[in-house]
């Protein structure tokens, strides 16, 4: 088997890196923490968010107790789609830093026990990056062309877009391109906005290109790729209409000649055997949206990748009954290849689940409870361990997301949750940086702020930071492929594991146990383990009574 060495070495066993034992399949039961650089920390002070600020705040990650850090995309591009439109996947985009600063924050993430994934991009590049450029310049039926979905329109003067495909954010799927001679000519696929031209998988060229890109990252030393709208890489044959019409369609709710193609598994096949060249264990990450927890476990069968993102439970509603059903067919779903269930309840691209799900800052607590005391890896997005609702109320003006300028689109939903996070209780950025921040942040965000709940007792930063080490220390939590479900009133879910056992309250009113299931470990808001369950309430408990865990957190003021 080869093995590469780059610049910050492989990675090493998490032992040798931190204060942290070696495990092998480290990732069956990974907490990943989410990282968006441009609103995480701004090491530069011009108001966006680097690497090096990113860098400047791995010791908090530490210390919160996540085993990973997945940083979505820095590559250089013109941010037409905050970073998702990649021009160089091999360099560093001058706004974030360089290739320096990205394998010195490798190097002190493994010297701090934390494993780095990074986002890559291989559904669409930018409609700037140099083969999309040559494909303009060289015109119909040429080489460069076929690396993209270049295709002649409808129509007796080809007007008309060449199939009835939606863009993700609204609108035709396809842009009509001028040619050379500056008349109207082809058109080209992107499933999301036009600065984004989606790649033909069936080249061999495209393949090539992207086996060096993962090969190019392991030498730096990542641990790891989430793989960007791993679902869209292979298009039908014949790129066939759909016959449907309506955005959200194509988030996943049925099988579309353009999402979740059988093809794409060949391809994961190929990059798992890059993968393998590789010591420590590194992992791929598919974003597979599909129509059900079947065939999202497809893309993690043993020789594929292994994790998937679990859609299905981040849709779900806060209710015990979905909750009960959702959390079964994921884990039976997972059963057959082997691979650790996946739990999510925010990230990037929807709305906080603080203010998705309704019920504020307690039905945001109970909920990161419950996802945590699931078997199986977790991923936490950047500021739900404060707290942090959705901005609901950003002005036009400082619009970024590409779906807010498109016709029905999604209204640019996106904005909301990518506002930059508050460090500190004042300051012109709250602590994010030397200035205003690329995206405002309310005037109430200092008093969610890490400063303002650290140490402190009953904040939601404590509650993460005692869930997260409870998590690591006890042998019901994380580890494991299933949960012993128990009879519980109507609105409280509840499930043993081992000597663990977790219940959570969804209903509006308190509800009573039918027994005490043992010693409280921790409590999502003011519980003590005795007399009903609290609505909007997760309660850990101890069969074995673990002396000494007890904490019965209460919210501090909005955190």
């Amino acid at each position: 088997m080869t093995q590469h060495l780059g610049p910050a070495g492989a990675a090493a066993p998490a032992g040798e890196q931190g204060t942290r034992p070696e495990r092998t399949g480290w990732w069956r039961d990974a907490v990943i923490y989410q990282v968006y650089p441009r609103s995480f920390a701004d090491g530069d002070g011009d108001g966006m968010g680097d690497l090096q600020g990113v860098r400047s705040r791995l010791p908090y990650l530490a210390d919160l107790g996540v085993d990973a850090v997945w940083l979505s995309p820095f590559y250089a591009s013109p941010q037409a789609d905050g970073g998702y439109d990649v021009t160089d996947y091999r360099a560093v985009d001058p706004r974030f830093g360089d290739l320096a600063d990205a394998a010195a924050l490798i190097k002190d993430a493994h010297a701090l026990g934390l494993r780095v994934i990074v986002d890559v991009v291989p559904n669409h590049s930018s409609d700037r990056h140099v083969w999309f450029q040559q494909a303009l310049e060289e015109g119909p039926g040429s080489p460069a062309r076929a690396r993209y979905h270049f295709r002649p329109g409808r129509g007796e003067e080809g007007q008309l877009p060449p199939n009835d495909w939606e863009s993700v954010f609204g609108g035709p799927a396809w842009t009509r391109v001028k040619e050379a001679d500056g008349t109207p000519g082809e058109w080209y696929l992107h499933l999301f906005a036009p600065e984004q031209p989606d790649f033909n998988w069936e080249h061999p060229a495209v393949h090539d290109e992207f086996r060096t890109v993962l090969r190019f990252w392991l030498d730096l030393g990542v641990d790891g790729f989430r793989i960007d709208v791993a679902h869209g890489l292979v298009k039908a044959p014949g790129l066939p209409d759909t016959g449907q019409s309506g955005q959200l369609r194509l988030l996943g709710n049925a099988r579309l000649p353009f999402f979740d193609q059988d093809g794409v598994h060949e391809i994961y096949r190929d990059w798992r055997r890059v993968l393998e060249e590789y010591p420590g264990e590194r992992i791929g990450v598919a974003e597979a949206w599909t129509p059900d927890s079947q065939r999202t476990a497809l893309y993690v069968r043993e020789d594929e990748l292994h994790q998937a993102f679990n859609f299905h439970y981040l849709q779900t509603d806060w209710d015990a009954e979905a909750l009960r059903a959702v959390v079964a067919e994921s884990l039976e779903a997972m059963l057959p290849v082997a691979a650790p269930a996946t739990w999510v309840l925010s990230n990037h691209d929807v709305v906080r689940h603080r203010t998705r799900l309704g019920g504020g800052l307690p039905r945001a607590r109970a909920a990161a409870l419950l996802m945590l005391a699931l078997p199986g890896s977790a991923y936490v997005y950047q500021g739900e361990e404060l707290g942090l609702p959705e901005v609901t109320e950003l002005p036009d003006e400082a619009r970024q997301d590409p779906s807010f300028f498109r016709d029905n689109g999604q209204e640019g939903l996106r904005d909301g949750c990518r506002v930059p996070l508050p460090w500190e209780r004042t300051g012109s950025s709250f602590g994010f940086g030397g200035g205003t921040s690329w995206l405002p942040q309310p005037e109430g965000w200092g008093e969610m702020s890490v400063a303002a709940q650290a140490g402190e007792p009953g904040s939601t930063l404590e509650l993460y930071r005692t869930a997260l080490r409870l998590r690591r220390d006890h042998p019901g939590l994380g580890a494991g492929d299933s949960v012993e479900w128990l009879s519980a009133p109507h609105g409280v879910l509840a499930f043993r594991r081992g000597d663990f056992v977790c219940t959570a309250n969804t209903g509006e009113e308190p509800a009573e146990l039918e027994e005490t299931p043992g010693q409280l470990l921790l409590a999502s808001g003011p519980y003590d383990g005795r007399g009903p369950l609290p609505a909007d309430t997760t309660a850990w408990w101890s069969v074995a009574g673990v002396a000494g865990a007890a904490t019965t957190p209460a919210p501090g003021s909005g955190a």
